[in-house]
């Protein structure tokens, strides 16, 4: 016999009842923003292993930008409508870093300083990242072990990628694109479960969500 779920935002505590409102019900926006934030990592991190030319990062502007920028950024947004702060804080900064990482790409060309101080500031920026990141996942233990690991991984991500920027070390960068693929792959399988569970009106992928206290 199978167990029936009431489709709910990927982001939201389990233990938490939705506010009654007079307007519509929207749909989960959660699967759509992890969707978006999983490729564009996938891609990105794909050039940081290695799997890609180096000179091909400008093939992620595109996907900074309107998938992993301004889809996310929207699926944020509807996190707010869905009254979830958790999913709207997320979806909302991570494409705000899409289109601030498509900007860099775009407009980061310093003049006045060396090569090592430009990645210099870029292991700053990453770092800032890190420090965001690393509270979300304290909050994401809240949501499902899905979630969790999703951050847990971006955290992780990031620490590696601004010590390769730091130290301008190529190995760490290298490991940095291996962790970033994993943290794609777990965004996807979250983003797969939320659909798929939904669209079935069931629990066919579980997500490990976080028991009520």
């Amino acid at each position: 016999m199978t167990d029936t779920i009431t489709p709910r935002s990927s982001y939201t505590r389990p233990d938490t009842a939705p506010a009654s409102s007079p307007s519509p019900s929207i749909a989960d926006p959660g699967p759509l923003g992890l969707a978006a934030f999983a490729l564009t990592t996938f891609v990105l991190s794909s050039i940081n292993a290695g799997w890609l030319k180096v000179g091909t990062t400008t093939i992620v502007i595109g996907l900074a930008l309107f998938y992993g920028g301004l889809v996310q950024l929207a699926a944020g947004m509807w996190e707010f409508r869905k009254n979830n702060t958790f999913g709207a804080v997320a979806f909302s900064s991570y494409g705000g870093f899409w289109l601030s990482y498509a900007g860099i790409l775009f407009f980061y060309h310093p003049a006045a300083v060396t090569l090592n101080q430009a990645n210099h500031a870029i292991g700053f920026y990453l770092i800032a990242w890190a420090i965001f990141t690393g509270y979300m996942m304290v909050a994401a233990l809240r949501v499902s072990a899905a979630v969790f690991a999703v951050f847990a991984a971006l955290t992780t991500t990031f620490i590696l990628l601004a010590i390769a920027n730091l130290a301008i070390h190529p190995d760490v960068l290298k490991a940095g694109g291996y962790v970033g693929v994993v943290t794609a792959a777990v965004a996807w399988y979250a983003s797969f479960a939320a659909v798929t569970n939904a669209t079935w009106k069931r629990t066919v992928l579980p997500t490990w969500p976080a028991k009520a206290r």
